[in-house]
Formats: C-alpha cells, structure tokens, sequence
C-alpha cells in the first residue's frame, strides 16, 4: 500500500534496471566483507505474530554517488524503497537455517542531500502461508563498504506498526491471509521524503547478523539470494464480463483512458476477465468514497449454481463466483492506491463497489504481472498446427507455477514438490535455458532431508510431510542435472543425500525382493481408483502401498537405482554402482516373478493380481523388468485398455519416458488428447487432474513441452553435461517440423521436412563445440558444429 507519485511505467522502468543492476552485483559483490549490522524490530510487540510495519531511516550524501551497495533482508517479508521508488522484494524464500538476503545498488535512486529509506516489513505469525518460514520480525540492512555503513540497520531507524492491515482468511487455507486495509489508518506516504515522522520510535536491535556456518545458537544463517528478481510488469484486464449496478461504461477505465464513477448510495459489482490465467498484484487507485467497502475476489473460474462444477472456463452465464477475498475501505481522500501485500493468482476478478454518502471515482483499475524471470528461448512449429496452442498454454503453466521457488500451482499451495519440480526442471532446462531455480530446487530439497535420510516431499514448507517415492525422484532430479549441465562438484554435492534416500527404502526390502510395509505417503498419482481422502496416507496410493508389496513402489525404486549406477560411476565408486546395479536387478527380477500376469500379459500392482495398472506398466519398461524385445508390445496394451487403471496428467511423464525408452516414441501424439481437451474446455493452463480438478494450473502438466523437444523432435544429450547430443526425431503423424532450443553452448535448431514414406529432408544446426548423431529408421548420422544437412530416403 502506498500513495504513489510515479507512474507504473516509471515503477517498471526501475524494476527493470534494478534487475540489470542487481545481475551485474553478482557474484563477487554479493557477499559483505563483515556483517556489521543487526537485525532490528519494533518496540513492546510479540515479533512472532502477524504485523505489518514500516521502516525509515533518512542518509545524507554530498554527492550523487556511482555505486551505493547494501545488502539486505526482512522477515518474512520485505519490500525496499528509495526516495519512495520501489527497489526491491524479497527475500528470496527459504528456511531460517539459510536465510536468504539481496544485494542491491541503490545509487541509481539517490540524490545529493538527503534520501529516505523506507521498508515494509510483514509477519503473517501464526496464520503464515504453509511455504513461508519465519524466525521473528525484523529487517536488516548491511552497506557493503565503510562508505554505505549509513544505511545500516540499528537503532537510528524509526519504525511504525501499519494499523491499516487485519489478516482475512482465504479459502485455500494454505497461502496465508488476505488483505483487509482501513485507508483511514494507513499513513499514506510513509515511503517518501519528507513524510512526518516524528511519531515514530526507535527501532530495537534484536540479533547480530549471522552468515551461514556462523554461531549455531542464532537460528537466521545468511546467505546470498542464488536467483534473479522477479519479473513485475503491468497489464490490463481483457474485459469486463458483466456489470451490475450503474450505466457507466467500464470500457475507458480498463483501457487506461479513463474513470469509472460510482454514485453515492449504490452498488456497482464487476466481473473482471483478464483472458487468461495470471499470477500478479491487483492495483486500483480511486478517490472519494469515504465509508464504502470494496471486495475484490479471485478465482481460475467460476462455477455452475447447481453443480459446482467449473465447466467450460470462457462461460460465466449462470454462474458463480467463488474465491479468496481482499477488502479495501477508503478514506474519502484523493488518489488512495490499493495493491496486496501477496501477489494473487486469477482469470477472474468480482469487483464489488458498496459505496455509501460520498462520490466514488476509480482511476486506474489493473494489475502488476509478477513471476520468476523465464525467459522462452525455444519454439516448436510444426505441421499439426493444433500443437501450438498445447506449447503455449504449457508454457504459461510452467510461468506461472515458478516465483522463488518452483511450485505445484499458484493458486491453492504455492509448495515446492519434488514430483512437480523435477517436470518443471526439465521444462525450464529445454525452453528456457535457465538452471537457477533448478539448482536451487535442488539444494533445498537437499537442506529438508531429516533424520531418517528422506527429503521431505515439499520444501520450503513449514508443515512436514514425507512422500519416499518424491524423495527416490529427486535422486532422479540430480541425474537429470548432471546429464544436461556440467557441474561435477555441485552435483557430487549430493552425493550424501543420495546414499542416504536409497540406503532407507533398502531397509524396506522382503523376502520376495520387493519394498514392503513403508512408513508415510507413499502416493503416485491420482486415477480415480486412487481417490483423495483428505489429509492422510491413504490417498493417491496403489494397491501394496499401504501393506507392501507393490509393483510400482519397487521398480520407481529400480528405475532410480539405475540413475545412481550412472552416478556412482561417474565418481569413481565402483563398488557402490555395483551395489546398486545387483540391487536393482534383484528388485526386478522379484516384482516380475510375484506380480507378472501370464494371462493378461501385464504387471500387476501387487502380487495378489487384482489390480492392474499403466503405472506398473510403464515403470517395468523404465526399471527394465520386463524383457526388452516385449516391451513394446506391453506398451501398446496399456495405451489401448481402458480396463486399466488410467495414469493422469503427472503419471503420463513416465508414460511417455516409457513409451521412447521401448522405442514408441512416434505413439507419443496420441497421448496429448486429454491435453487438446483441456483446451477446448477453455483452459488457459493445464490443470492438475482431469475433470472435476482443483487446480486449472498444475506444474506437473506442463510436461508436453519438455516431451515437443525431447520425444517428438528427439533432442536428448548423448552425454552427461550435454557433452553431446543425440537427434532421434518421432514425428509420428506429422509431415513438417521446425523447432529451436537453448544448450549451454549456444542454440540448437532444425527444420525437417518427410519425403516419401520413410524420406526425411532439412538440416540441424549445432553451436559451437557440440557435435552429435541424427538418427532416423535405424540409421545413424554424424552432426559436426554448425549447419549439418539431412537427406535421408
């Protein structure tokens, strides 16, 4: 909340130069010579419950310096300005054992004379998002040098609670509260120079600033933000939906060509449609109105009046809307801005206008898109034009479910899951190029692991829950890193934690030679057979997860197994990798004997054989348990019977992994229907489940874009660190395809072209460095760097 004296385009013109600024700084200058500041806190109040409260401190400069570098953290969280500019928003989430700060140059906001510093700082204490860890409030500020020491944190700084702000519950209980902000009582200008401060006090010093592997008795280890800012740039609502309450023409107001007066003693209730799905800071700026309530709530869709359910997303007629709230109350004064202190996730707004005695008039009525920086450096076009909208609607998906972390949606849980994240991570490695928030995905699924070895299936999050399978998974996301980058030690890294995840599901092993009774959730996927019970260990599980025995729990772990042997004798262990090789074969060769159906040539979930499965079936192809020459023919079975139990949106990953293991990858197509369905049904993500869903974002299901790159134009490396690469393409049915992808050494392209009934025509170019195969019918060919042709008959 603030009243603002800059335009947005100038607020986003800042941001925009602060993220330049702020990748330059990187990495020499993120890390302070001493911590020399403390944390510091308000006076006389419990620092471990919700509050919102602000922060100043006035520098004088004589001159306009070059560079003026502080590093600096808050907690939870923090928004930083400068002479009332907006800098930055952090701190990059984590937990309290590796608390992340930010390292910014403020010159660029400064001025000769004096300049205002001024922070927001927000606790949402006992009610905080199920992802947000918290120590205590505070706010730290560290200048890099003896010449920003001014900007230090300590008791020079004023500090004032926002009595503006009540906490409202939302309806995912997950994300924490929402925004109810009495104007009356917010001190509107705090953030700018010259604002009265006399009222306020003097901030206490609570803790000494604590770099990571620093006094194990203070709890906030620091350690420098490892991504960059976020994305935040403004945009418009689509159109208005419906309108109640008033003849005025909305139309001017969300083109930013003008207001929207709301008469006294009324009521005006607008439903915003921002035409797809977004993730971002709702932003209204109005005057008048003192005594009128306005209630913004959110939702992916609305729905039915009598069935509940959301049907096609692009209807509103004889629905609903159902959502978390915001509620802003004005003051009656002039120019009052309103924007959450959370970014909120949307395609629909409901805008409810109760105005009371005074005139009412909205000025600007729009939002501030925010996500992690993605950036979309690949394309893939091809002859079957109805591809195109499952690679952007994917690709939004993968957006939107990225901010600090990876996440499973932005709506619901904003949680870090392995399961999700290894699919995002290979998203974001094939379309965008970026590792950063894979590497980091990576180390904090490394800090969760407890005392029994397991990673915790989500992380950050302050709510424990333990899901092994994820924890075998992100064994695989290790391997996945190190066959695309190459980063030997930080991939060793995790070498511990490795050992540990699979040495506990050894524990677990029977006489049959499979995993039996294991503690936890040891969940899969969710085929309606598998259905969700709540909060417990019982949903989303096969047959045998929950008494032992099941097929699909020990070959997931065979399947990993197999990327630990890679692993081991990548560093040299020899004796580990045979472990686990005869370890893996035993595991196999027990799952089939018990669970292999002669009659139905198909693996059962268990030995008990009254439950069949694609899941089974596709991890015996990944974990090699069924012979290699059947493979196959097994395949084909399980996509055709619908008598199967069905693997949705996630499961289908492994599916279509399977399907280009057994060299199937031309069926792989097909497999997109419930995708095309999706969007007929007018979803502008991918959703979580099939219908009825929850989620109409869900990261897991932006899988279609990594398998476009990987399957159906086949580009997959051909060695670990991408060393060199492998071109198989499986155009299944498509004629012409064209597509480009980001590798470490730069952009690999081609263009294909089918000639006759086997022919292939185009050519492939390399970056530097990186040669290769092109494998087509059986039939390999040599790639060199540069533009390689191809003409295969």
């Amino acid at each position: 909340m603030q009243k603002r004296r800059v335009s947005q385009a100038a607020i986003s013109m800042f941001l925009l130069l602060f993220a330049a600024l702020w990748s330059q700084a990187q990495p020499n200058d993120s890390i302070p010579a001493a911590w020399k500041a403390r944390w510091i806190a308000p006076p006389g109040v419990p620092l471990k419950q919700y509050g919102v409260f602000l922060f100043r401190k006035e520098i004088s400069l004589a001159t306009k310096p070059a560079r003026f570098l502080v590093h600096l953290s808050g907690d939870a969280r923090y928004r930083l300005f400068a002479n009332g500019i907006p800098v930055v928003f952090g701190p990059h989430r984590s937990d309290v054992a590796h608390w992340r700060y930010e390292s910014v140059d403020l010159a660029p906001f400064l001025n000769v004379g004096k300049n205002t510093l001024a922070a927001w700082v927000w606790n949402q204490g006992e009610q905080a998002a199920w992802a947000q860890f918290s120590h205590q409030t505070g706010l730290l500020v560290q200048g890099h040098s003896g010449a920003e020491a001014m900007a230090n944190t300590d008791a020079s700084w004023k500090v004032a609670e926002n009595h503006a702000y009540t906490p409202l519950a939302n309806t995912a209980h997950i994300l924490g509260p929402f925004d109810q902000v009495y104007a009356q009582r917010y001190p509107w200008g705090w953030e700018l120079p010259g604002f009265d401060d006399k009222n306020w006090v003097s901030a206490i010093e609570t803790e000494p600033a604590m770099p990571l592997g620093g006094d194990a008795g203070n709890p906030r280890h620091l350690l420098p933000r490892s991504i960059p800012v976020l994305d935040e740039m403004p945009q418009r609502f689509a159109t208005v939906r419906a309108i109640t309450g008033t003849e005025a023409d909305p139309k001017p107001l969300l083109a930013g060509t003008g207001a929207l007066a709301v008469a006294p003693w009324s009521t005006v209730t607008m439903l915003l449609d921002q035409g797809m799905l977004t993730t971002a800071f709702p932003e209204l700026s109005l005057s008048g109105g003192r005594g009128a309530t306005l209630t913004f709530t959110y939702a992916e869709a609305l729905t039915d009046r009598k069935t509940g359910q959301k049907g096609n997303r692009n209807e509103v007629e004889s629905k609903q809307m159902e959502g978390s709230q915001d509620v802003f109350l004005p003051d009656g004064e002039a120019r009052r801005t309103f924007r959450p202190l959370w970014y909120r996730s949307f395609r629909y707004v409901e805008l409810k206008i109760e105005n009371h005695q005074e005139p009412l008039t909205i000025h600007t009525l729009a939002s501030s898109y925010s996500a992690y920086p993605f950036r979309e450096n690949a394309t893939f076009r091809s002859s079957d034009t109805s591809l195109t909208p499952i690679w952007d609607v994917g690709w939004r998906t993968a957006r939107l479910c990225a901010y600090e972390t990876y996440m499973d949606c932005p709506s619901f849980e904003q949680l870090q899951y392995v399961g999700d994240t290894r699919i995002q991570a290979l998203v974001s490695l094939y379309v965008s190029g970026d590792d950063r928030l894979m590497r980091n995905a990576l180390t904090q699924f490394d800090d969760s692991r407890f005392a029994e070895g397991l990673t915790l299936s989500r992380y950050p999050s302050n709510l424990r829950q333990v899901i092994p399978p994820f924890s075998l998974f992100w064994v695989g996301m290790v391997h996945d890193y190190w066959m695309h980058r190459r980063d030997d030690a930080f991939v060793k890294s995790f070498a511990p934690g490795i050992e540990a995840v699979l040495q506990w599901h050894e524990k677990y092993l029977n006489d049959k030679n499979m995993l039996g009774k294991m503690p936890h959730w040891n969940f899969v996927d969710w085929p309606s057979q598998w259905p969700w019970k709540g909060y417990d260990e019982v949903s989303g599980v096969p047959a045998g997860a929950l008494e032992g025995n099941s097929s699909i729990l020990t070959l997931q772990y065979v399947y990993i197994l197999q990327k630990a042997v890679d692993l081991y004798r990548a560093w040299g262990q020899p004796q580990k990798a045979r472990h686990c090789a005869d370890l893996a074969r035993r595991l196999r060769e027990g799952t089939y004997r018990h669970c292999w159906d002669a009659t139905r040539k198909l693996v059962a979930d268990s030995p008990d054989k009254k439950e069949f499965s694609q899941h089974a079936n596709a991890m015996a192809v990944l974990a090699g348990a069924v012979p290699v020459a059947d493979a196959p023919s097994l395949l084909r079975r399980i996509t055709g019977d619908t008598s199967l139990i069905q693997c949705t949106f996630y499961y289908r990953f492994y599916l279509a992994e399977a399907l280009e293991k057994a060299g199937l990858a031309d069926d792989y197509l097909p497999m997109l229907e419930p995708w095309h369905n999706m969007i007929r049904l007018g979803l502008t993500t991918f959703a979580e489940r099939p219908e009825p869903t929850r989620s109409d974002c869900h990261a897991w299901s932006a899988s279609p874009n990594y398998h476009l790159l990987s399957l159906v134009a086949g580009i997959m490396p051909a060695s670990p660190g991408f060393k060199t690469v492998r071109i198989r393409p499986a155009l299944g049915s498509l004629t012409r395809l064209e597509c480009a992808m980001p590798h470490p050494q730069g952009e690999i392209s081609m263009s294909l072209e089918r000639t006759g009934k086997a022919g292939i025509t185009g050519k492939v170019i390399l970056p530097p460095g990186l040669s290769g195969s092109f494998v087509w019918n059986g039939k390999s060919t040599a790639l060199k760097p540069g533009i390689n042709a191809i003409n295969q008959r």
